[in-house]
């Protein structure tokens, strides 16, 4: 989500207001002392310490709210993009790292869940079942949804006088050669979202497609904000790639006058939904179900759009009106069972590695 969105900054002049007293991974130590068990001036107390990807973001007012009415002091600790935070957790399964965590996808999920990372939590409100894991519902809580689509940046082809490429087997075509840049599949959740959907249109062949893809001179990097903002021509003074790997939604964020720059590829998307959940083991688990409801609240399931630039899964939430006729939604995105990719998403992984490294 999200990326993230999900969870995901797409336009560099949208405002991002940081959360106050926050301490980030890298980032420094918090603004201020954290609260200690009991000092919290609503019903709970103490800190709550959320887990999640680099792209989080939610209003400094927001924060504010949920703190002054839950007693809680939120203290968010960023560990990479979705892969490397499902790692971090797997392999902290034993000595957590927070009390809850945000931002596991249904491209990650299967091994956290594997590993016992989550406990079992039932919110306040439940989210619509269509965006339920099939397998660990009961400790993964839908927050946001995104369909990871190939963006274009439409004023360059228009420039070039090139025709935008229009499905993934378009990207193959001599005619698009060096022109995109994916994250990867093993560090990036839209990375891995974009590889499950040459899965579910190639099957068995898709290491002959991304084969092709990387003879073309298709560039593969960690992350979303890597591509998006290091190498997206329609992102980045210094971006030399076109085509990118990013959202639905992302056209609604670099809108001139009445138009996009952009435009997502609505044949070549995947549907990623990003959860919540409460760590097995964790210090405050009351403080992380609290959290939990909070971000299915309607003041953030509405703030999502514009600070995630994400959908929300709650009714009731609102999105900005210009989303319709600038972010719409695939109608048939691509889609592989969550079954199928707890089953064979390390054997793909290792694939796809060794494909991208010859």
């Amino acid at each position: 989500m999200m990326h993230a969105p999900v969870r995901a900054a797409l336009a560099a002049s949208t405002a991002v207001l940081v959360l106050s007293g926050c301490s980030l991974a890298g980032g420094g130590e918090p603004s201020e002392p954290a609260t200690s068990a009991g000092e919290g001036e609503g019903e709970g107390g103490g800190t709550v310490v959320l887990a999640t990807h680099e792209s989080f973001h939610l209003p400094k007012k927001l924060v504010r709210a949920f703190e002054e009415d839950s007693g809680y002091t939120l203290e968010v600790r960023a560990a990479g993009d979705a892969g490397t935070l499902a790692t971090k957790l797997s392999l902290t399964a034993d000595n957590p790292i927070a009390d809850a965590a945000f931002g596991i996808d249904n491209t990650f999920a299967s091994r956290p869940l594997g590993e016992g990372v989550f406990a079992p939590f039932a919110p306040t409100t439940a989210p619509p079942e269509e965006y339920a894991l099939a397998d660990g519902g009961d400790r993964l809580v839908p927050v946001d949804t995104a369909s990871v689509c190939v963006n274009v940046d439409t004023a360059w082809f228009e420039q070039e006088g090139l025709e935008p490429p229009r499905t993934l087997d378009d990207l193959t075509d001599p005619a698009y050669a060096d022109l995109l840049v994916v994250p990867g599949a093993s560090t990036s959740s839209p990375g891995m979202a974009f590889f499950l959907a040459t899965v579910a249109e190639h099957g068995d062949d898709w290491p002959d497609y991304w084969t092709d893809l990387l003879a073309n001179g298709a560039k593969v990097v960690d992350g979303w904000e890597d591509a998006y903002y290091g190498d997206f021509t329609a992102a980045s003074d210094n971006g030399t790639r076109p085509v990118v790997v990013s959202y639905d939604s992302s056209p609604a964020f670099t809108v001139s006058g009445d138009r996009s720059t952009t435009a997502a590829l609505l044949d070549t998307c995947f549907r990623q939904v990003e959860y919540v959940g409460v760590l097995e083991g964790a210090d405050n688990p009351a403080g992380a179900e609290a959290l939990v409801d909070w971000l299915l609240s309607e003041e953030v399931q509405s703030a999502l759009p514009e600070s995630m630039y994400v959908y929300p899964v709650m009714p009731g939430a609102t999105v900005p009106t210009d989303w319709a006729d600038f972010a719409p939604q695939p109608t048939d995105p691509y889609e592989v069972a969550p079954e199928e990719i707890a089953a064979n998403r390390e054997q793909w992984l290792t694939e796809w590695t060794d494909v991208v490294s010859r």
